[in-house]
């Protein structure tokens, strides 16, 4: 299996900065939560306060009143007349605080009303003290227990806000403490998980490194090993190079030998008779002996020549268009003969429908007739066998001609269509080399599969004549 290390390693840098974000707008959002939770509490807070202050400025308002009238000093009344501005300020923070709750804005409301009959009832007792001359009368007494009512309730209402002022302080500190802890976890874990993912990056990234590294060695070797092979390739090349090379100067001297040979006899008798013809005794028979001699090794040594640039050369071909099956019949009829006399059975297995061939009839014949020839040869006389067969391949028709015969070992296959290569004591050796060229000159192939005892295969594949071809008759 292969893995993509770069991905993985973006992939993990990509997780742990979106981890971050991500954290980071949730502590952000966390953080924002706390800002509020943190002005509620700083809220109630103050409410909790205001509520004191207030208390604290309408007793001082009292307290002012009473020294007044105790001591009929002016200085007394101080508190009292600064304590009613401080009132009205501290009011109107107090309702603003608590304005989005309707139950606590109307208790502040009412808060307000028992404030404003406490100032008016100390408004009568002074305009009362003032009136008698200084002195304390029924009216101030009526007035002071009222404001002792008024004052209990005051305390009564203030106390009932305070109260709840007090639960939603404990509530708000409560969230505050949860949103604290919140946003700590979020920053750990996203750190954690962070960390985590940047130290799986760098281990995954130290493995693709090792495998790279690994791998760039392994290529080295892999090159030196490919240009080791390739200085052997190349030595190996020379080497067979130069064997063709010898290859090539061995054959030609085969040939060249086997041509001397050919040839040396009839030149000998070629010579011989050219030095009797020197004889002045010689009788005008002899003389015409002696020229029909020296007549006939010339013709010899011509059709020796003709049948080497036969078999080794491309001719022209004329070609016509015939059945495979009409081809092989025609060759088979030309061999009746061979066949009648050493009793050979044939086995003809040929293709149904018959296929077309665009070939040169003649020399087509010739290239068969060659391998059937050697075919009979090599087989024992009334117990030989030959099988015939045609078929279509792959577009290609395939000719095959087997024989039970002694067959050839690997050395004589090698060399079979090499010119003057026999293994007959009669015959020339350019048969088979005649074969090749003509089923080349078709721009066919010939294949020869055999081992000792076991007969011979020849394989002959040709282009089928196509159906837009068939006027080439």
């Amino acid at each position: 299996m292969k893995f993509d290390f770069p991905r993985k390693i973006r992939s993990g840098y990509l997780i742990a900065f979106l981890l971050l974000l991500f954290s980071y707008f949730l502590s952000t959002t966390s953080l924002v939560q706390l800002r509020k939770q943190n002005e509620w509490v700083d809220r109630t807070r103050e409410v909790m306060n205001k509520l004191e202050l207030l208390i604290s400025y309408i007793k001082d308002a009292e307290i002012g009143l009473r020294g007044y009238i105790m001591l009929n000093d002016q200085k007394y009344l101080l508190p009292y007349y600064s304590s009613r501005k401080h009132v009205d300020s501290i009011y109107q923070i107090l309702h603003q605080s608590v304005d989005d709750n309707p139950l606590e804005d109307q208790r502040v409301g009412s808060l307000r009303g028992m404030i404003d009959r406490n100032y008016r009832i100390i408004e009568d007792q002074l305009q009362s003290f003032n009136a008698s001359g200084h002195k304390m009368n029924e009216t101030i007494r009526i007035k002071a227990f009222d404001s002792k009512k008024l004052m209990d309730s005051i305390h009564l209402v203030s106390a009932t806000i305070e109260s709840h002022e007090s639960k939603l302080l404990n509530i708000r500190m409560a969230r505050v403490g949860s949103y604290n802890k919140i946003v700590f976890g979020i920053i750990i874990a996203a750190g954690t998980i962070s960390i985590l993912l940047i130290i799986y990056s760098l281990i995954t990234f130290n493995i693709e490194s090792r495998a790279k590294r690994n791998a760039t060695l392994q290529a080295e070797s892999y090159h030196d090993q490919l240009e080791k092979r390739i200085k052997e390739l190349d030595s190996a090349n020379r080497e067979l190079i130069e064997l063709r090379s010898l290859e090539r100067f061995t054959s030609t001297g085969q040939i060249a030998r086997v041509i001397a040979h050919e040839v040396r006899n009839p030149l000998t008798n070629i010579d011989l008779s050219a030095s009797h013809l020197e004889n002045a005794v010689l009788t005008p028979e002899d003389k015409k002996m002696f020229l029909d001699i020296i007549s006939r090794n010339s013709k010899r040594i011509n059709q020796l020549i003709n049948e080497l640039l036969s078999a080794t050369k491309f001719s022209e071909l004329k070609q016509e268009k015939i059945s495979v099956n009409e081809l092989l019949e025609e060759t088979l009829h030309e061999a009746r003969d061979r066949v009648q006399l050493n009793r050979i059975s044939i086995e003809k297995k040929y293709i149904q429908p018959d296929i077309w061939l665009n070939v040169d009839r003649a020399q087509m014949k010739i290239a068969l007739l060659n391998i059937i020839v050697n075919a009979i040869e090599a087989t024992t006389p009334e117990k030989g066998k030959l099988m015939v067969e045609s078929a279509l391949v792959n577009g290609y028709c395939v000719i095959t001609i087997r024989d039970n015969g002694k067959g050839m070992d690997a050395e004589s296959l090698s060399k079979i269509f090499d010119p003057y290569f026999t293994s007959k004591i009669k015959g020339n050796g350019l048969g088979l080399t005649n074969t090749q060229n003509i089923v080349l000159n078709h721009k066919g192939k010939i294949r020869v599969y055999s081992a000792p005892g076991r007969g011979a295969e020849f394989v002959i594949s040709l282009n089928v004549l196509q159906e837009e071809n068939n006027g080439l008759v």
